[in-house]
């Protein structure tokens, strides 16, 4: 049995902030980091965008190089899983029967894809994409003229679709729901994304409940209700589950992730941060589970200034990007369906900035190929501002 100061559980982008900001500071204290996938940190919205569009490597996604742990005294158990923590002992046990003492606990297990319960989902040729070796299949799959069918048009669902499309593939979305991308955008800015893929010659079918995936050896189609839609290979793309099993069988507080304050505690010396993590966030004076790169990035270093003894807390507004096409947008905020969307610039264009506001109040901004704007846009989250103003472009946005 070893010990060590610091133990960080999941091996992820959170996790490898966690250790560099300690670092960072001259913090010399053990550390080590558990994961499961035998590879070092790396970013994965790449998987869904660059790596899978061909545009670059897989190398490219690390944090940190491969001697940096090493280098910095950090302990690295990147193929030997936790299995059980125990709470009582500090203690984590791992997939070897090994177990590492820690004095600081930090649960950064992040969440895998969520499954179907239909026939056919075990079939060969049907994807689901959470790690490299998901994107690097599925790359490999993207023959010219082979038929690609989308279950869910979520932010994976539609990068995948995009990069599928520019490949030459031939390209069905099945979404449930009427809208794409309701719960984050509304029906407004939804539909824009339905329209963007459409263009780009993408069969998308809404309201439709997907009952099976069939084939004989190889995926050949995807049944719904009414209707059966040929593919030769299939991307399940409907959302994700946090691995909260460790926390839970240790008893700490489990709700749609592990429940922590705005600290990131679970307990006295236990956090969660990441995708995992339903942290209290004090600037929406709510609790959020957010699975975005943005929010692995300030956890883990939100978490790491808490391990050195800085009073520092979770406050800022939540952040996602995506690319799809010679699409780019960033978004901040957190709007509701029902909040009012006020454009500045036009659709039709490709180049625009929305707002959401609730009673005038502005909730959320997205900036569609227009850049540089994104800490304009943050600084709004919170004020009261006419819609007028907002709308009209010739207001600079710090004049707002």
């Amino acid at each position: 049995m070893t010990e060590h100061g610091v133990v960080i559980v999941g091996a992820g982008l959170a996790a490898a902030n966690v250790a560099s900001t300690i670092r960072e500071a001259g913090d010399q204290r053990p550390l080590t980091i558990i994961g499961d996938e035998g590879r070092r940190p790396y970013e994965r919205p790449g998987l869904s965008k660059g790596v899978l569009q061909g545009k670059d490597e897989p190398e490219s996604l690390y944090v940190h190089d491969e001697g940096w742990y090493g280098k910095h005294g950090i302990e690295s158990r990147f193929d030997d899983p936790a299995v059980a923590l125990d709470l009582a002992v500090h203690e984590v046990r791992l997939a070897s029967g090994e177990s590492v003492r820690y004095a600081d606990l930090v649960l950064a297990t992040g969440a895998r894809p969520r499954a179907l319960d239909i026939p056919g989902v075990d079939l060969p040729g049907v994807h689901s994409l959470r790690r490299i070796p998901d994107s690097l299949a599925l790359k490999e799959s993207f023959v010219e003229g082979r038929r690609l069918v989308v279950i869910g048009a979520g932010w994976i669902g539609l990068e995948v679709a995009a990069a599928a499309s520019e490949a030459g593939v031939d390209v069905t979305v099945l979404e449930y729901a009427d809208v794409p991308l309701r719960a984050a955008l509304g029906d407004r800015l939804g539909t824009y994304f339905a329209a963007l893929h459409r263009k780009h010659g993408v069969t998308l079918r809404t309201g439709v409940s997907v009952t099976g995936i069939e084939g004989s050896g190889t995926v050949t189609g995807v049944r719904t209700a009414d209707e059966l839609f040929p593919a030769d290979l299939v991307l399940v793309g409907v959302g994700a589950v946090p691995n909260t099993e460790l926390a839970q069988q240790a008893g700490l507080p489990v709700d749609n992730g592990i429940v922590v304050d705005d600290r990131l505690r679970s307990r006295e010396h236990v956090f969660a941060i990441g995708d995992v993590a339903n942290a209290t966030n004090t600037a929406l004076g709510a609790r959020l589970r957010v699975e975005h790169w943005d929010n692995a990035i300030r956890q883990g270093k939100l978490a790491g200034r808490v391990l050195l003894g800085q009073d520092a807390r979770y406050d800022w507004q939540p952040y996602f990007y995506t690319d799809q096409y010679d699409l780019g947008m960033e978004y901040v905020g957190r709007s509701a369906s029902g909040d009012d969307v006020v454009l500045r610039g036009s659709e039709d264009s490709g180049e625009f900035i929305a707002f959401w506001q609730r009673q005038g109040v502005v909730t959320a901004a997205m900036n569609v190929n227009v850049w540089d704007v994104n800490d304009a846009l943050r600084a709004l989250i919170g004020r009261t501002v006419d819609s007028s103003r907002l709308a009209d472009g010739h207001i600079e946005l710090a004049e707002l």
